[in-house]
């Protein structure tokens, strides 16, 4: 069957420059995305202070509850809390989801980061998905790396359908390779490009291989991504289509741009 996954870092529904919430519009993007799943960072799932200063531009309801109101089922993993409010990843899912938990990888006391590991009932097959977002630093996005390689193979052993999606500020692109090898996944960008035209020739001529190695995609920032920070890793599903939405309203919602993939569960 042919699923729409997404994952976005919605940037807790304000503007990265002012706070102006941005909420309802993002709303309004995601139902147009038409997205079977989507795995959403930095959800606030509370905020006092906003609540009272933006009365008519604030929604009553946590983000997490207010975007999949009316169409999706949805979790919710709270990872930062302070006096005002707090924030984390969520899942939205047009399928139910059958349980879900919130699992702490923060690596220092401030960074709370949290991987969100749910199941789905996908026409009868349960698929495991898992919402992250790690840290700042190199060092410890390895260890919530080797976190989450841990609470993947606990839950969903070498087998099971899984897809892991989201913020893995990993810039340098020094996290795929583990995850590929100890968990046997893809990552959405990897089907590998070949060199065309002359160069591809002289390269032919040459010896040297022509397939370039394979890149995630630039996602920050929305206005003119030039960072890899946002990926999206499958096992047991073939890749469609996938892209990254860029320009237009996309380039204002959030600091991220989202990406968008087409599978098809195998």
């Amino acid at each position: 069957m042919q699923l729409r996954i997404a994952t976005y870092n919605i940037h807790k529904g304000v503007t990265s420059l002012t706070g102006r919430p941005r909420i309802h519009a993002l709303k309004q993007a995601l139902t147009k995305l038409d997205a079977d799943i989507l795995f959403l960072q930095e959800v606030q799932g509370r905020h006092d202070r906003n609540a009272v200063r933006h009365t008519t531009s604030w929604p009553q309801l946590g983000q997490h509850e207010y975007l999949a109101e009316g169409s999706h089922h949805v979790a919710y993993g709270m990872n930062a809390v302070y006096d005002h409010g707090h924030h984390g990843n969520a899942l939205l899912s047009r399928f139910p989801i059958a349980a879900s938990r919130n699992q702490d990888v923060s690596d220092h006391a401030y960074e709370s980061r949290g991987i969100l590991h749910c199941v789905l009932d996908i026409e009868g097959t349960a698929v495991h998905c898992y919402v992250i977002h790690l840290g700042l630093f190199a060092g410890g996005r390895r260890r919530q790396t080797a976190a989450l390689i841990e609470a993947v193979l606990a839950s969903a052993g070498t087998n099971a359908p899984i897809i892991i999606a989201g913020d893995f500020n990993d810039w340098s692109n020094q996290l795929s390779d583990m995850l590929r090898e100890r968990l046997g996944v893809k990552e959405v960008f990897d089907q590998q490009v070949k060199t065309t035209g002359l160069i591809g020739y002289l390269r032919q001529l040459s010896g040297l291989s022509t397939a370039h190695q394979p890149q995630p995609a630039r996602t920050f920032p929305a206005a003119m991504p030039v960072l890899q920070l946002d990926r999206i890793y499958l096992r047991g599903f073939e890749v469609e289509t996938a892209q990254v939405l860029r320009g237009g309203l996309w380039a204002t919602l959030s600091d991220h741009a989202p990406i968008i993939t087409t599978l098809h569960l195998t």
